[in-house]
């Protein structure tokens, strides 16, 4: 099942159900955003899989192209990313692999949707894309095993780790260049945990300009998603909404040779296979 944030013209936003080229609104009363979606749990699941297999027969619906595609969470408590989490991209960056996750936080205030642009700071003239796969959590966890960790992931979905090199780089620390603005572009929508029967087997890409840039596979990140979420949750309470960035495979730009950085009016792609293709302009 795929679950949108979407907003129709002069309307107010809604959580929604994707079925082909159309989506399927649920009650915004009762679920005003994909956070109180998720915190409703296995029942909201279910209302929203009746609504998607047409039940009732008499519940509104609008066509994809009629409507804005939001962030599909579009107010998360936490976004947690992981550092150096591909093998090849690792060693890209002349750096040793790491023996436990390497992990830091975007602001949730840089969160973007799809096709919406990136806007690129005028300090810092090196703002450069990372493709990743993002898991969004879907119930409260706290020191979970890996066993157990998947079962409190709600889905999957692109998620593009915007970064502006300069400043991540020169303070040490990486929160300022990669909280930016705008810089981390989500969507288009969040594909739940059922339907991708292993997201460690997916193929990933991102296109700047119609171009290749990254190309790779989930299969190759060197912690996998329980990891990550035990390893994190041993410390940090993850809640419904939260979002884990698993970290980007070789070919980001700043290690290019040359650097090939981010300019105003390019087009970012991140592409991972059965979960939709993320769009974002580059202003």
């Amino acid at each position: 099942m795929r679950l949108v944030s979407f907003q129709p013209a002069g309307g107010t936003p809604h959580v929604g159900v994707v079925v082909g080229d159309q989506v399927f609104p649920l009650d915004s009363s009762v679920y005003p955003d994909m956070t109180s979606f998720l915190s409703a749990g296995s029942e909201a699941l279910a209302e929203a899989e009746k609504i998607g297999r047409g039940e009732p027969q008499t519940h509104t619906k609008r066509r994809l192209s009629d409507v804005t595609l939001l962030p599909p969470v579009t107010r998360p408590g936490k976004i947690i990313a992981v550092g150096l989490n591909y093998r090849d991209h690792t060693i890209e960056t002349k750096l040793e692999i790491p023996t436990v996750p390497v992990i830091f936080a975007k602001f949730p205030s840089s969160i973007n949707g799809p096709g919406a642009p990136v806007v690129l700071p005028k300090d810092d003239p090196q703002g450069d894309y990372e493709a990743e796969l993002a898991v969004v959590i879907g119930r409260k966890t706290k020191a979970v095993s890996e066993a157990e960790a998947l079962n409190c992931v709600a889905g999957y979905m692109p998620l593009n780790d915007v970064s502006a090199r300069r400043w991540q780089f020169a303070d040490k620390q990486w929160v300022r260049g990669k909280s930016c603005d705008t810089f981390c572009p989500t969507g288009p929508w969040l594909t739940t945990r059922d339907a991708v029967p292993d997201p460690h087997a997916l193929s990933i890409r991102m296109r700047v300009n119609g171009n290749v840039v990254q190309n790779s596979n989930t299969s190759n990140l060197i912690f996998r998603i329980p990891q990550l979420i035990a390893f994190i949750s041993a410390a940090i309470t993850l809640e419904p909404g939260d979002i884990i960035a698993t970290g980007t495979p070789d070919g980001v730009g700043v290690f290019r040779k040359p650097p090939v950085f981010l300019k105003s009016g390019d087009a970012m792609e991140v592409e991972i296979e059965g979960l939709g293709v993320l769009r974002n302009p580059v202003v």
